[in-house]
């Protein structure tokens, strides 16, 4: 009788698959936050005449920087990222960061603009083989 339980509760816990689920959670606040980073982004590029906020650099991704560290902090080695602190306030509450991310300079996510000008936010850190970016 013990022997059943116990391969029942086995069968359980992989069906359930907490450490999935985690991801699968985490991996949902990525999307938002891509998305909602990349929304800030445009929004501030309406009001400014098609300039787009920081030094959003073309060819190679760079990580988005945290507000608190802007100015020379945010674009010297080794962080070298993008500020974006000129969105907080008006357009976003805060820069979304990573659920993962353990730095104190960048926020997990990564941005970059192609020669057409549009902007991709994406998130390297996804879990579980996720490829997470968006593209305007």
């Amino acid at each position: 009788m013990i022997g059943i339980i116990a391969i029942l509760a086995s069968i359980v816990i992989v069906a359930i698959n907490p450490t999935k689920q985690l991801g699968d959670a985490r991996n949902a606040q990525r999307r938002s936050d891509v998305n909602t980073i990349l929304n800030a982004v445009y929004q501030y590029a309406i009001d400014n005449n098609g300039t787009l906020p920081g030094a959003i650099p073309t060819g190679t991704a760079k990580q988005i920087c945290e507000a608190a560290t802007t100015g020379t902090a945010c674009t010297d080695a080794p962080v070298s990222g993008v500020d974006l602190a000129s969105l907080v306030g008006t357009y976003i509450v805060g820069i979304p960061e990573d659920p993962q991310d353990t730095t104190d300079d960048t926020v997990g996510y990564t941005i970059i603009q192609d020669a057409n000008g549009r902007v991709t936010v994406a998130a390297p850190g996804a879990e579980q083989s996720a490829t997470i970016s968006v593209t305007r």
